[in-house]
């Protein structure tokens, strides 16, 4: 044998020793005396506590799914025990994460390549706590440089070396989340499902799902999890479903998500994907709400939004996330309930500066008036009790006191239509239909128009509700147009024939935060105009208007009485309604009404004067009265006075006289008169 052969020989069998040496040495090498070292340098990196107190182990295992010579190098396993990772001690002193034990399977030759292969994972006991401070700070944000994730790609850390995870196994997490912002205090644990779900089998749209599924593959379901505690004050319950690990980490790719949470009285499921999970592009989910009242979603999705009676949703959110611009989130194609009136529509809400945005449509194809009430507060008690409402409406009070929360309105703004294309209310109010635009801009609330089909003419209205302000100020200018006699009281046969008509206007402007107070604080005027109609008890019974029926009984008995013309002009002044001009011309009697209309306590304080017409004499003697309030009228005659009896002229001589401005409301065409004309221009020419 040459010298040559020898050494080699010796090279290889030194080699040989050094490779079993290495072997055994790390076979039977006490990995825990380097823990300190590992927590250290650990710690240091991470720039937070981190510890392996139990037991720290190496062992060799045969590579799964490898061929060739690459078959024969084993991979080292990687067991410890009781492993904490800390948090940031300005956050808490909760560990981030507590594992029981993990186990890690290393790929040795992709090292050489600068790649960290870990072929699988598994961990078990593992506890999570999850907390963010109400200046934003929180234990679960790292700074250890910017990577990219993609389908089946590894994460780069910037410095040349990457990092690839394959399969990730684990039994029930427990994670626990407080968060002062969101007032939230929750514990969730997830846990992987017994037999993986497909999308389609928890999609509530089916068409949308067999679409998605059609257009890219979804990923089954593969975690479930459950979650309780309290979110802004609220018991929350819920509980869902995730898609797996190799889905979490596909670029470009939707990731299954389905949840059905209560917080409250509110229910909240979403069943959709999130493109990019980790770096989420777009959500794509079917959305529906239900609960007590609409404005509890503010507490929960942060949009204002009106007080209603129990209602429920179904539509369609989408969103997309990986834009330059300000997200928007769109709820399309959503149809739903409110009390008993159907909504559909389209509302679209966008982040961004000065204050978010909700825009959009909203379509009642029947809506129930009643349904309207809690807008203003003036749905019963016991209605408000069930929307969560604290505030009570005064058993002696008619005029509703709940306050509007003007401090929502200042959180975002929104341009939203809405139509109702027919209105239940029965036949006192026969409403047709109901458009409103309604804008809401740093506070302040506008409705133009807010038109009102009734008794086939129209209320036209402006609203304006200025919440910026403290206390709020607030206007309304209101347009009555040709609401017919015939179609206001459908049930009295005689008012069938009837031509009459309904016009009038009004403007009011007042301040405070509920409609009590704006009415009681309010300035403006209000005129009417009624002519050719019909008056009697029957009538006043059917309009449900008891002291009506006490006054027309006394000034008519029971009889039908044709009403020529009644105008009204009311003055307002702090609250309190005067009567400047309130005249009803009868066949038989002329009638002045004097007094005032308190809208601050509720007051009433209105005298009633008839005037006999040609031979028919008035048995009544003395004035009508109209006391007590709004809750609780009293009728009755003043017998401490006596009529003045006298010529009809005489009689309207003591009308304050606007009746040129009334005038402007009789005709209902330009070549047709009324009653009300001649009426309305011998008053004025009298009293010229």
């Amino acid at each position: 044998m040459t010298l040559g052969k020898k050494i080699a020989l010796w090279v290889v069998a030194i080699v040989l020793l050094l490779m079993i040496a290495l072997i055994i040495i790390v076979a039977t090498f006490d990995w825990n005396r380097l823990k300190p070292t590992i927590n250290e340098r650990v710690s240091n990196a991470i720039h937070r506590p981190f510890a392996i107190d139990g037991d720290l182990t190496v062992s060799w295992e045969s590579p799964q799914g490898e061929s060739g010579w690459r078959s024969w190098v084993p991979w080292p396993h990687v067991h410890a025990e009781d492993i904490h990772l800390g948090s940031p001690k300005a956050v808490t002193d909760r560990d981030l994460l507590e594992l029981a034990s993990l186990d890690v399977k290393l790929s040795l030759i992709p090292l050489m390549g600068k790649t960290v292969s870990i072929p699988h994972i598994e961990f078990s006991g593992a506890k999570a706590a999850l907390v963010r401070l109400e200046d934003g700070k929180n234990n679960w944000t790292f700074d250890l440089g910017k990577g990219s994730q993609g389908a089946d790609e590894p994460v780069d850390d910037g410095s040349g070396w990457t990092i690839d995870v394959g399969d990730i196994a684990f039994d029930p997490v427990d994670v626990h989340y407080e968060d002062a912002p969101l007032a939230a205090n929750i514990d969730a644990t997830i846990a992987l499902l017994g037999k993986p779900i497909a999308f389609s089998e928890l999609t509530e749209n089916e068409g949308a799902a067999e679409q998605a599924v059609h257009d890219q593959d979804i990923a089954d379901y593969a975690f479930g999890w459950k979650a309780e505690g309290e979110y802004q004050r609220q018991n929350v319950d819920g509980e869902g479903k995730l898609g797996g690990l190799a889905a979490l980490r596909r670029r470009g790719a939707p990731y299954p998500i389905q949840a059905s949470v209560e917080a409250g009285a509110t229910r909240v499921s979403v069943s959709g994907t999130l493109v990019d999970p980790l770096a989420p592009k777009k959500i794509d989910m079917d959305l529906s709400f239900s609960g007590q009242n609409l404005g509890d979603l503010y507490d929960i999705i942060g949009v204002t939004l009106p007080d209603t009676p129990p209602y429920s949703t179904q539509g369609h959110l989408t969103a997309n996330l990986d834009t330059q611009e300000a997200l928007s989130f769109r709820y399309r194609n959503f149809d739903g309930r409110i009390g008993d009136s159907d909504i559909h529509g389209d509302l679209t809400y966008r982040m961004g500066e000065p204050r978010p945005l909700l825009k959009g449509e909203v379509v009642s194809q029947q809506l129930r008036f009643a349904d309207l009430a809690p807008l203003i507060g003036a749905d019963s008690n016991a209605e408000k009790s069930d929307r969560g409402e604290a505030s009570r409406q005064p058993e002696d009070k008619l005029l509703p006191v709940e306050e509007f929360d003007t401090a929502q309105w200042k959180t975002m703004d929104a341009d939203v239509k809405f139509t109702a294309q027919r209105i239940e209310h029965g036949d006192s109010l026969p409403l047709e239909d109901i458009y409103t635009h309604v804008t809401l801009n740093d506070g302040e609330i506008l409705l133009d128009p807010l038109r009102f089909g009734v008794a086939g003419g129209s209320l036209n209205t402006t609203l304006r509700l200025d919440g910026s302000q403290s206390p709020m100020q607030s206007r309304i200018d209101m347009h009555i147009r040709h609401l017919m006699l015939s179609r206001l009281f459908p049930d009295v046969e005689l008012m069938q024939n009837s031509r009459g008509e309904l016009n009038g206007d009004a403007t009011l402007s007042g301040t405070g935060n509920s409609v009590a107070s704006m009415l009681g604080t309010s300035d403006g005027n209000l005129q009417m105009l009624i002519n050719d109609g019909l008056i009697s008890q029957n009538l006043m019974e059917l309009a449900g208007l008891n002291v009506g029926n006490y006054l027309v009984g006394k000034l008519f008995g029971d009889e039908q009485v044709k009403i020529n013309c009644a105008a009204t002009n009311l003055e307002v002044t702090d609250g309190l309604a005067s009567t400047r001009f309130f005249l009803i011309d009868t066949e038989n009697a002329l009638i002045k009404i004097d007094g005032t209309v308190n809208f601050a306590n509720e007051a009433l304080d209105l005298t009633i004067e008839p005037e006999s017409k040609g031979a028919r004499v008035f048995t009544l003697r003395s004035p009508l009265y109209v006391e007590g309030t709004f809750k609780n009228p009293s009728p009755g005659v003043d017998t401490g006075s006596l009529l003045a009896r006298g010529a009809i002229g005489a009689f309207l001589g003591t009308v304050a006289t606007p009746a040129a401005a009334l005038l402007a409301l009789v005709s209902p065409s330009a070549d047709e008169t009324t009653p009300c004309n001649d009426f309305l221009s011998q008053i004025q020419t009298g009293n010229q």
